[in-house]
């Protein structure tokens, strides 16, 4: 290239012209298209269709325009940004799912919630909302500034008054070069109340603002679950809200219920929510819904889930919350323009801004009124005077050529201004007479009265702020509404995953090889005592079933080890098995240490301050410590109660604090004694000597006995009896007690003891697995030191291992729950047995 062509090149570094323009156009996305002004809470594009709305005289009290019209005049005057992206904007002001006050009145196909479009431009019509005249309200008393349109042709506003406070009342959500705003919509009445609190307080804090706001109300509806989350937005400008749709469970006559739905959380799209929904049902993802339909009109949204009888319908509703957009985060992040730049804002920011604007438009406004008044009192002066030399001023004009020769002369000689001397030679006739002159001298002291005013309140910043507080209270009373948002105090923020598992009863069990299965309740009928039972689980030689506990899947089941540990897991969370299955190891469940065993499982639905936890050992050492010191038990456990060596923990009971202990023992003695006779100790102390044993003896179990129980022991060789409590009186604890039941060769030692009021039924395992179930009351009651009764007939090889109490279940409930599939064939051929009263009680 040759020197002459090098002229007039100027070299640049690709890296910086890149930087550069990229810079210009983020800053140009910034503020010229995405984000929203803190004062009017408007986008250019949103400002400039309300502004040329007004241009073109489309307000409230006008018929409406075409849409087309509308759209044209401010893309060719204000945005030529293309017809879509105007339109598209007008429409979203016009949907009352979309605005929460709309600013735009439409007249047509807007679209609706099952997001369907609105219908061509040159079908619909629209003008400004009521409420939109607020926005511009005052537009025309220079309260705002003006810039020039892309082309310099017009002029367009910088800002609206927006005498409303839009940015919170109507929210906003775009997304610009690097960062995003999203701002929930709130309720015009809260918030006008939280600027007028704001500047009666500007020290007022966000909690005391919250008071007022207590959240954002969305044209949608719905349910914000929790504060937290509204709390953290509104002192920082970035948080998430949970929002759940409002939704009842109806029960029909028939007893099946129905889930109805009314409001969905804020821009979820219906149509496609009940899509989601039908897959969910389809993909067996969801099961129990048997119709789904949208019955939504003009008078509301109403989709309706009709479920199975057998189903559980908060259980469905919890998985629609999960699985669906019924439950939805809103993610606030309150981004906005502050003096042309983007800036996190929190609540009280974005109050204090826009008074700041109203103080603003206020002041601006008194300004022009006041010059405006100065002004026609200034004609005024040089009327009157005009008025008081009414025949020299007659006589100066007669004798000029021209009013322009007359002016000079009546400035000249009664000192008047240009326009006062113009405004004498504009007056006419009448303006002579005694009723004109009177009116002009009542206008100009009118005038002077308004003059003081004006001037007052711009040397007092307390009357703008009263104007303000007078003129927000006149809106909030022609245009507020009620909130339609309900916010759930202390609400789950989370779904937990119990709220998805139907809250059934079960049996728990627990081999002694550690094998671990949950079943239903009724998967054993009750039979009479003596019967042969029914095969419980699956074990091999060396196994049987040692822990049963009856619980629902929703309580807390708390595993105590023989190690003085504990360990904790949900009652959902233990797999359900058929009724032969041998289920899951524990240590899979459970994060236990080596040669570690499970000795005592409780169920817990609550962790109270005023519960306790009695533990006893084989050796007889007890102990009682506070329920709630067990709360929060970490997945490796915690240390429940500091044990002696060679010694185990065997029992663990719920109390209240004031009740009677009963302890077992192996050789049948058996002592009682007050609760209170242990003092409250700490979860990792050793306890104290609940019994005394004699040499070979050990605890086979410790029970809670309440006045009118009857004891229940059971031995070894399946024989059992019941005997009233006041059998046994109570002792001191660390006693060696008394003869409980009366040991021979034939009914074996003690295995078991429990206490039972009549209103149970209850259950009997062997080594081998053999469990029987009975009504308490077919268990004979007779003396304390006597044998017992047969209540199972075993083999020479069986042994009784436990006995587990459990809720009635009658025989019809089980018929029943067999016709549903709900009991093994087995179960249903077996024969029900009464067997004659057992030669071997107290009366042999």
């Amino acid at each position: 290239m040759s020197e002459s062509q090098h002229e007039g090149v100027k070299g640049i570094k690709i890296s910086e012209e890149v930087q550069t323009s990229f810079l210009n156009y983020a800053m140009s996305v910034i503020v010229s298209r995405a984000l929203p002004d803190v004062r009017d809470g408007l986008k250019p594009v949103h400002r400039r269709i309300l502004y040329g709305m007004q241009e073109l005289g489309n307000t409230s009290d006008k018929p409406y325009k075409k849409s087309a019209r509308i759209v044209g005049d401010v893309m060719g005057k204000y945005h030529p940004h293309g017809d879509s992206s105007i339109y598209d904007a007008m429409v979203r002001m016009a949907q009352d799912f979309s605005y929460r006050y709309m600013l735009v009145d439409g007249h047509g196909n807007f679209g609706s919630i099952d997001g369907d479009g609105a219908a061509a431009m040159r079908y619909t019509e629209s003008r400004m909302s009521k409420i939109t005249m607020e926005m511009l309200r005052d537009i025309n008393k220079d309260t705002i500034d003006y810039q020039d349109n892309y082309d310099g042709n017009e002029k367009e506003p910088v800002v609206l008054p927006a005498r409303i406070p839009n940015l919170l009342l109507n929210g906003t959500s775009g997304i610009a070069v690097g960062m995003a705003t999203n701002i929930p919509p709130h309720q015009l009445g809260e918030t006008i109340d939280a600027v007028i609190a704001l500047s009666e307080n500007p020290a007022i804090t966000t909690e005391e603002l919250m008071e007022i706001i207590p959240g954002p109300d969305f044209p949608t509806g719905g349910i914000i679950l929790g504060r937290s989350g509204i709390r953290r937005a509104y002192e920082t400008g970035r948080g998430s809200i949970t929002v759940r749709a409002n939704a009842e469970i109806e029960t029909k006559a028939n007893g099946k219920e129905t889930i109805l739905v009314h409001e969905l959380p804020y821009q979820v799209n219906k149509a496609r929510l009940i899509e989601k929904i039908a897959e969910l049902v389809r993909d067996k993802k969801i099961d129990g819904i048997t119709n789904l339909r949208d019955e939504s009109d003009r008078r509301g949204m109403r989709i309706v889930m009709e479920i199975r009888k057998d189903a559980n319908a908060n259980v469905i509703l919890n998985n629609l919350y999960k699985q669906t957009a019924m439950q939805s985060n809103f993610g606030v992040n309150m981004l906005a323009l502050v003096n042309g730049q983007p800036r996190v804002l929190s609540l009280k920011e974005v109050l204090h801004y826009y008074l700041e604007h109203q103080k603003e438009v206020i002041t601006r406004r008194t300004q022009f009124e006041l010059r405006k008044a100065e002004d026609r009192a200034h004609i005024l002066e040089g009327l009157r005077i005009a008025l008081d030399h009414i025949d020299e001023i007659i006589s100066i004009i007669r004798s000029s050529r021209s009013g322009d020769e007359a002016k000079p002369v009546l400035m000249e000689r009664f000192t008047l201004s240009d326009r006062q001397a113009q405004a004498i030679l504009d007056m006419r006739l009448v303006r002579l007479s005694g009723l004109e002159r009177e009116k002009i001298e009542n206008e100009y002291q009118e005038l002077q009265a308004l003059i003081a005013k004006l001037k007052a309140i711009l040397a007092d910043e307390g009357k703008i702020i009263e104007i303000i507080q007078t003129e927000l209270t006149e809106i909030k009373e022609r245009y507020n509404d009620t909130r339609r948002t309900e916010i759930a105090s202390g609400g789950i923020e989370m779904i937990e995953d119990e709220d998805l598992i139907p809250r059934e009863d079960s049996v728990l069990t627990l081999t002694h090889n550690g094998y671990i299965k949950r079943l239903a309740s009724n998967t054993y009928r009750s039979q009479k005592r003596g019967g042969r039972g029914v095969q419980g689980m699956g074990t091999n030689d060396d196994d049987f079933v040692e822990h049963l506990l009856f619980s629902s899947t929703h309580d807390t089941i708390l595993f105590f080890t023989t190690k003085g540990k504990v360990y904790r897991a949900k009652g959902y969370e233990i797999p359900e098995f058929g009724r032969t299955a041998k289920g899951l190891p524990i240590v899979n469940l459970l994060n236990l240490e080596k040669e570690e065993k499970v000795t005592a499982m409780i169920r817990v639905d609550e962790f109270k301050e005023d519960a306790y936890l009695i533990f006893t050992t084989k050796t007889g050492i007890t102990k009682r410590t506070q329920l709630s010191q067990f709360a929060h038990i970490r997945t490796n456990g915690l240390i429940a109660i500091n044990l002696h060596e060679d010694d185990d923990l065997i029992s663990v009971r719920l109390t209240d604090g004031t009740k009677d202990i009963i302890i077992g023992t192996h050789n049948g003695m058996l002592i009682r004694f007050k609760e209170e006779e242990i003092r409250s100790m700490g979860r990792t102390a050793s306890g104290v000597r609940g019994i005394k044993l004699r040499e070979d003896d050990y605890v086979v179990g410790m029970e809670i006995v309440e006045p009118g129980h009857e004891i229940l022991v059971v031995t070894e060789k399946g024989y059992g009896k019941r005997t009233p409590e006041s059998e046994y009186r109570l002792q001191s604890r660390g006693g060696i007690g008394l003869k409980t039941i009366h040991i021979t060769d034939k009914n074996g030692p003690m295995c078991a003891v429990k206490t039972v009021d009549g209103t149970e039924d209850i259950m009997l395992i062997t080594i081998h697995g053999i469990l029987i179930r009975m009504d308490v009351n077919d268990i004979s009651v007779i003396g304390r030191s006597t044998q017992g009764v047969r209540l199972i007939r075993l083999s020479d090889e069986e042994l009784v291992a436990t006995v587990a109490r459990v809720k009635k279940v009658e025989e019809e409930e089980m018929l029943e729950s067999s016709e549903h599939g709900n009991v093994n064939e087995e179960s249903d051929t077996i024969e029900i047995v009464e067997e004659p009263p057992a030669p071997d009680s107290e009366n042999e």
